[in-house]
């Protein structure tokens, strides 16, 4: 029998919801059901996927499967939400949600600093088929206020932001949202569940690179889109079906093995990057840190009051950082200088202001000078993994040592 999902804690939703024993094999974990047909009865599937998802469980594997079905049942219970749909990739499940909400002439506002997928989508392919995008700092309300408009039809901000770990205030971006009669889809892959519930405090939908903490073992890409079941019915019909976004069997099933765990790697990654975090902003060469977890990140009375974690991503600048990352693949042997994030390995990677405004931000001067506010000319961008931290100090230090 399945479990009550609304009579147990956060750590057995993590392991048990959307998993139940299976009646036959008395298997306690999913099987992985790799069949891309299902049988049915005569007439109640046809070519289209019309109707089928009210007469048949499952029909074709694009419009859903058994692995895709059990890992969104988990999803929505981590978030509390009523529903989740999974796609092949976490942009694929940003892009696919707003493709699905908005619409010629409708207006988007994005947050000036976000993961580069979605920058480039946004600000690149929405554009050329007609829906007008402005950009405005996600962590200043009168800057979201006076960039509304009466068309804008959807909101989209992270937090914290990738890569300079901004915050936004989840609850007052609501508010301020949904008085212009806009929706807010918040992307919470640095926070995961673990951390921040955003529909709790007013969010619409909640968005996930699966790809990151919560899968964890950096071997499945997905996404997730979390929310109300009425738009989420309404998604999976018209974008992940007839748009092929689906997640394969096999990584659902590699993605709710990481999700079992999701909880204590959190607690681990936490643990370490404070750690590390606090070693940076002692040491001499080190010029600043941004970790919500530390007293001296500008937002740190907002993570305490929103975030249960503060994650394991780190921010930080150091004197002369051509040297430092001349350096890195000689000095480091731990840190693996690589892009993605949330795996059990450490990760650094290099954020160039002008590179990024290049390709990826294009703001305005007014933004362009917020964001050099937080970034600077460039910095190092660190995902803590699970390795002993003083071994992660040591690796630094020796890192820094050139400087």
């Amino acid at each position: 029998m399945p479990i009550d999902v609304n009579a147990v804690g956060f750590d057995t939703l993590a392991v048990h919801a959307g998993v139940s024993v299976d009646p036959t094999t008395g298997a306690i974990g999913p099987h992985i059901a790799t069949s891309t047909n299902f049988a049915a009865d005569y007439g109640t599937i046809g070519f289209s996927a019309e109707g089928t998802e009210d007469a048949v469980p499952f029909a074709y594997a694009r419009e859903g499967h058994p692995n895709a079905a059990q890992l969104e049942s988990r999803l929505a219970a981590l978030e509390g939400a009523e529903d989740a749909v999974v796609f092949s990739t976490g942009i694929a499940a940003i892009s696919g949600l707003m493709l699905q909400l908005l619409h010629p002439g409708d207006h988007l506002l994005v947050s000036d600093i976000s993961y580069a997928g979605t920058a480039e989508f946004t600000r690149g392919f929405l554009r050329t088929h007609g829906i007008e995008v402005d950009v405005a700092d996600m962590t200043d309300l009168d800057d979201v206020a006076a960039a509304l408009r009466p068309n804008t039809r959807l909101v989209h901000a992270e937090t914290p932001c990738n890569p300079v770990l901004k915050l936004a205030d989840i609850s007052r971006l609501a508010d301020l949202v949904h008085s212009h009669g806009a929706r807010l889809i918040i992307d919470s892959t640095f926070a995961t569940p673990v951390a921040t519930r955003p529909l709790e405090m007013g969010a619409d939908f909640v968005v996930h690179s699966l790809t990151k903490y919560i899968g964890g073992h950096g071997d499945a890409l997905g996404g997730a889109v979390i929310g109300p079941a009425d738009s989420l019915a309404l998604l999976r019909r018209d974008v992940a079906v007839h748009l092929g976004g689906s997640l394969s069997a096999f990584n659902c099933w590699l993605i709710m093995r990481g999700l079992e765990t999701l909880p204590i790697r959190m607690a681990a990654y936490a643990d370490r990057a404070h750690r590390v975090a606090t070693f940076l902003e002692a040491h001499p060469r080190v010029t600043r840190v941004r970790y919500p977890g530390l007293p001296s990140h500008p937002q740190y009375e907002l993570a305490q009051r929103q975030m249960r974690s503060a994650s394991g991503m780190i921010a930080f600048h150091v004197e002369d950082h051509e040297r430092f990352g001349s350096g890195l693949k000689e000095n480091l042997r731990i840190f693996s200088f690589a892009a993605s994030l949330g795996l059990s390995r450490s990760l650094i990677l290099e954020a160039r202001t002008a590179d990024l405004q290049r390709t990826t931000f294009q703001l305005d001067d007014e933004h362009l000078r917020r964001y050099r506010d937080w970034a600077g000319d460039a910095f190092f961008r660190l995902s803590i993994g699970l390795e002993d931290p003083d071994d992660l100090c040591a690796d630094l230090d020796r890192a820094l040592s050139v400087l």
